[in-house]
């Protein structure tokens, strides 16, 4: 039977159990943390071969004769501009490989966009107005971007297909201040879901008023499959985006910040032969060069496609259990309640969870108390404002399988303790 439908004395009945529960968990001193998708001590273990490939008595030539320990080759050496290439299945001479962020190349070309503008279009800082699409619930760091540039966010749905199409292609084909639109189109974060072939098309091919709209493509789980047998795979937006005659649409982003090392992979993008020509002349003027080196070490060490894909079944091995302990510790504690749903992806770093309206904060804040550090509630949301207060991002990565059974059992007892309060404040 559903909380909503019981009675107010069942209701206050159960608070009082659910409030002795939570008094137990927080008498436990507790120090867990689910706040961020970092990978697990385990993963990272992986790539430590990763460190020994390249040393000083490597060869540290690449493919072309470049001395990968000097100055030169601002795009990347070739051999990194094609595994990044094969991993985003885009031609390696329109692929550029900076250092570790990818991140970073999106904050660049969004500083560029407000700045110089694309391509000979009007700087967006000359404009009246700049705004941008962001699929929600998405990745906070996305909009930190935009909102640092006073750029205004709108929301778009995202259902099982993607964004909301019917809306996207209403808003950008009247209003020509829509310069962009967030996506993650491979189990996206945190909802997990993978664009359809059909959203992809109509992102390529719908009218838009600004001639200067890019696409910001954000790869960052395409290689993240959970289970093989179910590997998503997202229709190629630059194919799409050529087919209809908009070949300058997209930039495409990829990294391996949880292929190998966070904070020392590589990064690349991904985009037309005009947009890639006018990011290498202004990489000529920002620096010099980017880690060649770093380059060469994970070239060597993950090879090729087949190499990356190898690498990332040992990935999926650790983060299996991890999910799947998350599914079934909800549906177990929470189905019979009808106060939650959550995603359950095959892919990515992430579980999108709802509760009740206006109990996300509320569950954050006891599980806070009680030990357990989470996502803020409304960081999927621009603005860090879920208008319906409902959306959390679980993040069951980093912990341990011990710790992460722990912070689970005190965010079930979290969730229906704010479901409880918020039931009987009706």
């Amino acid at each position: 039977m559903s909380y909503v439908d019981y009675d107010r004395d069942r209701l206050e009945r159960l608070k009082c159990d659910l409030e002795r529960e939570y008094a137990e968990h927080c008498a436990k001193g507790l120090s867990l943390n689910m706040a961020r998708g970092k990978p697990s001590s385990a993963q990272l273990e992986l790539s430590l071969p990763l460190l020994d490939v390249v040393d000083a008595a490597s060869e540290l030539i690449a493919e072309d004769g470049t001395d990968c320990r000097n100055y030169g080759m601002m795009d990347g050496i070739a051999e990194a501009k094609k595994l990044m290439g094969d991993i985003m299945e885009h031609d390696p001479s329109l692929v550029c490989v900076f250092g570790n962020s990818s991140l970073n190349i999106m904050f660049d070309l969004v500083t560029c966009g407000m700045m110089h503008g694309y391509l000979g279009s009007t700087p967006w800082k000359d404009l009246d107005s700049v705004k941008w699409l962001c699929p929600v619930p998405g990745y906070d760091r996305h909009f930190a971007i935009t909102q640092s540039y006073g750029i205004e966010m709108i929301p778009i749905t995202l259902d099982e297909n993607g964004p909301d199409m019917d809306e996207v292609e209403r808003l950008v084909a009247q209003d020509d201040s829509i310069k962009g639109i967030w996506c993650v189109p491979q189990y996206s974060n945190p909802s997990g879901i993978v664009y359809s072939d059909e959203t992809v098309e109509r992102l390529a091919a719908m009218p838009c008023a600004a001639e200067d709209f890019r696409i910001f493509w954000d790869n960052a789980y395409c290689v993240h499959h959970l289970y093989e047998e179910r590997a998503a795979h997202v229709s190629d937006i630059a194919k799409a985006c050529e087919k209809a005659g908009n070949s300058d649409r997209y930039f495409k982003f990829a990294s391996t910040s949880k292929v190998t090392f966070p904070g020392a992979g590589i990064a690349a993008v991904a985009a037309s032969e005009r947009n890639i020509a006018e990011i290498k002349a202004r990489i000529g003027i920002q620096t010099v060069g980017y880690d060649k080196l770093n380059q060469l070490r994970h070239v060597r060490f993950l090879e090729n496609a087949e190499g990356v894909a190898s690498h990332m079944e040992k990935h999926a091995a650790i983060l299996r259990p991890k999910f799947e302990l998350v599914d079934s510790m909800l549906e177990e504690g929470l189905r019979e309640t009808g106060c939650a749903s959550w995603s359950k992806p095959d892919g990515g770093y992430f579980v999108s969870f709802d509760g009740l309206p206006n109990t996300a904060k509320r569950t954050i804040a006891l599980a806070r108390e009680a030990g357990v550090v989470m996502t803020g509630a409304g960081a999927t949301w621009p603005y860090k404002n879920d208008p319906a207060d409902s959306n959390i991002r679980i993040a069951p990565t980093l912990p341990p399988l011990d710790e992460l059974e722990q912070a689970m059992t005190v965010f079930v007892c979290c969730v229906k303790l704010a479901a409880v309060e918020a039931l009987l404040e009706k």
